[in-house]
């Protein structure tokens, strides 16, 4: 069986180094968790929030430096994930390009699988 994973691009990467920076108590370990709760309209919605201390069994994945966590349960329904920065005339922001997504809301804020 292949192993999960999730493909940072380089444009999020930078970002997420920028916003790192921006906080006073980072530790070498620190990076950003990504992750799926249930609820919103469509059922799951995806979490983005920092992470100094990572948790035992996150898995790592690092890209010029930065350093992501997701935790096993949340792999399942993140696998194949794509997770980029925008910053275009109508959105700016990081973006979850998940092909495991059957349905989303009006709003993207949520989805099902």
């Amino acid at each position: 069986m292949a192993e999960l994973s999730v493909n940072v691009t380089a444009r999020a990467a930078q970002q997420i180094k920028a916003q790192l920076g921006k906080r006073a108590q980072s530790t070498p370990e620190s990076g950003i968790r990504l992750g799926v709760k249930g609820g919103g309209c469509s059922g799951m919605s995806y979490v983005i929030e920092f992470c100094d201390q990572p948790r035992g069994k996150d898995k790592l994945f690092e890209i010029d430096g930065a350093k992501v966590y997701v935790d096993p349960k949340s792999l399942i329904y993140l696998n194949g994930t794509t997770f980029d920065f925008v910053d275009s005339f109508q959105q700016k922001g990081f973006k979850f390009v998940n092909p495991q997504v059957r349905s989303e809301c009006g709003c993207g804020e949520s989805f099902s699988v």
